[in-house]
């Protein structure tokens, strides 16, 4: 049986499992890590970092507001601190330090099957993902003007109601 609670009602079960040398499984929410985590669907593990976090891997922190994300280290910034990014997002989160940083992910469950963080195939995938990131936005970017010019309810359209 499974049940939805706030994240905010098991954090201190959460953090309290992790430094034990536990793990913890959840099914995240929202769209930023679309593709590789789908919307209440899939569902992460998390373990404690074990020393510094590297490039790719996705941490499991509190931003200063109290709002807990999982995005992926995508850079570091000059003072050591963390760059992050969602997968399907393009603005980048800097400043995020190792003290924000509640667990990392080490695997998830898509329909019930495993995927280690540490297999080829999501090696793969992360590595496709991040360069061709450029080019997403790039893409992105272009479908997102031609939608405002040529989209429906442009003032400057030349499309004509016929009534």
């Amino acid at each position: 049986m499974s049940k939805e609670v706030a994240i905010d009602d098991v954090i201190d079960i959460m953090v309290e499992k992790l430094n034990s040398g536990g793990t913890v499984t959840f099914t995240p929410k929202g769209k930023s890590m679309l593709p590789m985590l789908r919307d209440g669907e899939d569902v992460v593990v998390l373990s404690k970092p074990k020393g510094r976090l590297h490039l790719f891997d996705i941490p499991f922190y509190k931003r200063s507001n109290g709002t807990y994300v999982l995005h992926r280290i995508i850079n570091f910034d000059a003072d050591g601190s963390y760059v992050l990014c969602g997968d399907n997002q393009f603005d980048s989160e800097h400043g995020i330090k190792d003290s924000d940083i509640i667990g990392v992910v080490t695997a998830f469950y898509r329909k019930g099957k495993a995927y280690s963080v540490n297999s080829f195939s999501y090696r793969l995938y992360v590595n496709f993902w991040f360069y061709t990131r450029f080019f997403r936005r790039s893409y992105r970017f272009g479908v997102n003007k031609a939608s405002k010019l040529f989209g429906k309810g442009n003032k400057n359209s030349d499309e004509k109601t016929v009534e």
